[in-house]
């Protein structure tokens, strides 16, 4: 009888044991489960957060529904690719640039960056920027915006009110020398413009300090009119410094203010 009774408690102790391991699997596959679905979570949020801010950075002048546009569907509302550009006849002909290559400076209060713009490649953006060089446009003006994302970094400057706001007097088209593979290479100069809108370049520009990836929108990407060639640290410099306090974690203006003192081309 005792042979017996330590035979039954032994049996019942490793039913019990075998519950207890079956219970702590069932447990741990639960867990892993919530785990996984809090990590992907919380990927897509950062996608969905990335590809808002490259949907919304490069526009001259955002709108509230743009931006919540963007966040819901991650397009820009009323796309306008075959709009008109306003005043066509204050903007140079590309005839003026088309074939030629224009050498220069642009100078920030923070360093000096050589540049280069390519007429053959873009020769309406390339012709308009060497008359807004020359006649002084940008002096003065500030580079409004930066973006610190891993893999996505801009500055953006041109803006005559300095707040990101475009001229509305003076947009043009059309877009021309966009990546096939919405690739900004570091060192590109970039036509920014609004969302969804092939005529709404205006006098801002970006420069890309850093690889980055630039989704094109229903108008197409974004008008590559050139390449700094030298001078391309201090633009990292500025991005090292950080976001003025408040700001987006990855998006805002810079830490100190960034301003050109010229922008000279030949």
């Amino acid at each position: 009888m005792a042979a017996s009774s330590r035979s039954a408690r032994e049996a019942r102790r490793r039913v019990q044991q075998m519950e207890a391991k079956r219970e702590l699997r069932k447990e741990q596959d639960k867990r892993r489960k919530r785990d996984n679905v809090l990590a992907i979570s919380a990927g897509t949020a950062a996608v969905v957060l990335a590809l808002v801010l490259q949907l919304t950075v490069f526009s001259s002048n955002p709108t509230e529904d743009e931006y919540a546009a963007a966040q819901a569907g991650l397009t820009t509302p009323s796309p306008t690719p075959s709009a008109s550009p306003t005043n066509a006849e204050n903007i140079p002909k590309p005839e003026t640039a088309a074939g030629q290559t224009f050498t220069g400076e642009l100078k920030l209060n923070s360093g000096t960056l050589g540049v280069e713009l390519d007429g053959t490649a873009a020769p309406q953006a390339a012709a308009v920027f060497k008359s807004l060089a020359d006649q002084n446009f940008y002096a003065g003006l500030n580079c409004h915006r930066l973006t610190t994302g891993e893999t996505f970094g801009v500055l953006q400057c041109g803006s005559k009110a300095g707040d990101g706001s475009s001229d509305p007097g003076f947009t043009w088209g059309p877009l021309e020398n966009t990546p096939q593979d919405n690739n900004y290479p570091a060192g590109t100069i970039a036509v920014a413009r609004s969302g969804g809108n092939a005529y709404s370049n205006g006098t801002q520009f970006f420069i890309v300090y850093k690889d980055t990836v630039i989704p094109a929108d229903a108008a197409g990407g974004y008008t590559v009119v050139g390449k700094v060639t030298s001078g391309l640290d201090v633009v990292s410099n500025i991005a090292a410094a950080g976001l003025k306090p408040g700001d987006n974690a990855a998006d805002g203006a810079p830490a100190e203010p960034v301003t050109i003192d010229s922008f000279s081309l030949k």
